[in-house]
């Protein structure tokens, strides 16, 4: 009898051991299913985006035909390759401004995630963010008044008066030519200067001042080649890996599936990468 109270006994204390391990064991599964990991990590966080969901790009708004406002939107070539890139990450596309003088400090600041805005890569800048692959090629041209025909050279720039963008790489340029540089917030402002007289000559992006000649009607003409190539990227913060990788694959998938092109020939009527 006392054998079998015993073999009772440890048959009961086995099956409350089994029950325990197995509520254990449960309560592990799911406080393990529950514990985030890495891989649960939402994409927000690992792109360290300043609004979740939304990828908000900083550009000046006054550089035509690259950004700019119409009929109160930003528009241009710049916002609609940022577009793009959003909608191919899966976030919503936020194109806002900001001062140019100013913009990698914005950036810096976390006023927005990027800057896609046609920024020149620099050592220097590269130093402050840290730059996409080139989305677009271009380069410094200089522009003179369609009737000026007594600067046919960047030789003849010698004192003369030069207007650029301020805080731009056209006023580092200006200034080896002429200690006359006037700054102006917008490119095309300075070029409507030139058929006046009130400049003699503007050193900006080959595309904006066609653009000028085309699209503004501004009596404007080439001269020379161009001083310098620009390789132009989108910046984002220092250290933003996972946001700058992935604004590459979708940058790279865009000029592979031909959508960059078609971007380019509608603001430019040729590939500006090429």
């Amino acid at each position: 009898m006392l054998k079998k109270t015993w073999g009772m006994l440890a048959m009961v204390g086995l099956l409350a051991m089994l029950l325990l391990a197995g509520c254990s064991s449960s309560q592990g599964a799911k406080e393990t299913a529950n514990k985030p990991t890495e891989d649960s990590k939402t994409q927000e966080e690992k792109l360290k985006l300043i609004e979740e969901g939304t990828l908000s790009f900083a550009s000046s708004g006054l550089y035509k035909p690259f950004n700019f406002k119409k009929d109160g939107q930003l528009t241009g070539f710049d916002v609609e390759i940022g577009n793009e890139i959003a909608k191919r990450m899966g976030l919503k596309p936020k194109p806002v401004t900001n001062p140019w003088e100013t913009i990698i400090q914005g950036l810096k600041g976390n006023k927005y995630d990027a800057i896609i805005g046609s920024m020149s890569i620099t050592p220097e800048r590269a130093a402050q963010v840290d730059f996409t692959d080139p989305y677009y090629i271009s380069g410094a041209q200089i522009f003179v008044s369609e009737s000026n025909n007594t600067i046919t050279s960047k030789e003849d720039l010698k004192d003369k008066t030069i207007g650029v963008v301020q805080s731009s790489t056209f006023k580092d340029l200006a200034t080896k030519y002429t200690s006359k540089v006037k700054s102006f917030p917008s490119d095309v402002y300075a070029l409507q200067d030139l058929p006046p007289g009130r400049l003699d000559a503007v050193i900006t992006d080959k595309m904006v001042g066609i653009n000028a000649i085309n699209e503004q009607n501004v009596k404007l003409k080439t001269v020379g080649e161009l001083l310098y190539e620009d390789k132009i990227g989108m910046a984002v913060n220092k250290g933003n890996t996972e946001l700058l990788n992935q604004m590459n694959k979708a940058l790279a998938d865009m000029i592979q599936d031909g959508t960059y092109e078609k971007i380019s020939m509608k603001w430019f009527n040729r590939n500006i990468l090429k």
